[in-house]
């Protein structure tokens, strides 16, 4: 084998993870034995992991590097990432709780990981903060795809038992095996929470104390909602449940701004046709109202970070056309610059501020291309130091892949 074996990692149900180093690059990564049983053959799990993560190639999902098969094992070769989602929130958060910022940051990378899932017609199907991982850059990738699933023609029903407990959609507790992306949209939104809280949302024993811990929170629907529901997916089970009137979740979640209550209020709709979509989900005012860009991992007021500055690849290895406006916005500016009077093109940020003003001598024009070479200065720092921060605000942490 081409990867020499280092620390034991963690086990699973069916396999066990191994950090590793390629012999012929010296890139450390993550290896997951499944040993195999000589009766049963390769586990289903890891067919479907393997033929799904082989296609899903995108910066926000864990990369798949190479697959090693021998008589007695099947080994994985996975990206090596530092710790999971549960493991960061439990050493860095206050009682699990992340700051706003990181909130906002992980929160977008998961949306964005899981709207390339459903585009390329994917469902993930265990989306919970163990299944996420970070990387040394701050990076979030989804992992774990041995429930995930290829959906449309000709499948049309899957199982329901799927999703860790806690991050279940209503509608699948219900016994629906029509259900599509809204399951994993679902589960986004208890991820969000947590996050916020430092704890999860709804902590149910069973299928049925959970629907309870559900509607508890976001309310029972009325027989009206139910009868729709119903009628929409007619495999559930229909039973009788005591009426709840729903909690405001800024009750329940108080540190949490106005608009990541509104993102949280469309993720975690009981009826799956109205919960917002995830590619949807990253056009929310909560990503795009963000007015200062403040870099990755700092205390601020919840609101006040953007969506992650970096670039995410095109999953084809094409540059996104925003990249190339970027650049050429940059280049403007700095010819801009460069034409300036020779003493104010040198420090243009120092400029910007009260303690110097523009200088009395200058003329009308100079003083006017001095102000407008500033503002342009002044926002071209703030970019580079936002998404300089985003890769490397994140030290370094032994863990989980």
């Amino acid at each position: 084998m081409n990867y020499i074996q280092l620390e034991k990692l963690g086990e699973g149900t069916y396999a066990t993870v191994f950090k590793g180093r390629s012999r012929t690059t010296n890139e450390i990564v993550a290896l997951k034995e499944i040993h195999l049983d000589a009766e049963e053959g390769t586990p289903s799990t890891a067919i479907r992991e393997i033929s799904l993560m082989k296609e899903l190639k995108h910066v926000n999902i864990v990369r798949l590097h190479d697959v090693i098969h021998t008589e007695t094992k099947l080994v994985l070769i996975f990206e090596f990432c530092e710790q999971d989602l549960k493991k960061y929130m439990d050493q860095h958060g206050d009682r699990g709780a992340l700051d706003p910022n990181t909130v906002r940051s992980f929160m977008f990378q998961l949306l964005k990981g899981t709207a390339f899932c459903h585009e390329n017609q994917v469902l993930h199907r265990d989306l919970k903060p163990q299944n996420l991982l970070i990387n040394r850059k701050g990076e979030l990738k989804l992992g774990d795809f041995g429930l995930a699933r290829a959906f449309g023609v000709p499948v049309n029903t899957f199982s329901n038992e799927v999703v860790t407990l806690w991050y279940r959609a209503p509608d699948v507790l219900l016994g629906s095996r029509t259900y599509s992306t809204s399951i994993d949209v679902w589960s986004c939104g208890c991820i969000f929470a947590e996050m916020i809280s430092g704890s999860p949302l709804f902590r149910g024993r069973d299928n049925q104390d959970q629907l309870l811990h559900i509607m508890r929170i976001i309310g029972t629907p009325t027989e009206a909602q139910f009868q729709k529901i119903f009628k929409e997916t007619p495999e559930l089970q229909i039973k009788q449940f005591p009426r709840y009137a729903k909690m405001p979740f800024q009750q329940v979640l108080p540190k949490a701004s106005p608009q990541a209550i509104d993102l949280l209020e469309r993720l975690l709709k009981f009826d799956p046709a109205e919960r917002i979509s995830a590619a949807e989900a990253l056009s929310h005012p909560y990503f795009t109202n963000a007015v200062a860009p403040t870099p990755f991992g700092l205390n601020t007021s919840p609101g006040s970070m953007p969506p992650p500055s970096f670039n995410f690849p095109h999953p084809h290895g094409h540059q996104a056309p925003q990249y190339h406006h970027q650049q050429q916005q940059q280049q403007q500016q700095q010819a801009h610059v460069q034409h300036l009077p020779h003493q104010y093109s040198r420090q243009p940020i120092q400029l910007y501020n009260h303690q110097h003003p523009v200088p009395p001598d200058m003329s009308a024009a100079q003083a006017a291309q001095v102000a407008q070479a500033r503002l342009h200065a002044m926002a071209q720092a703030q970019a580079q130091a936002a998404s300089q921060a985003q890769y490397n605000n994140v030290p370094y942490y032994g863990g989980r892949p």
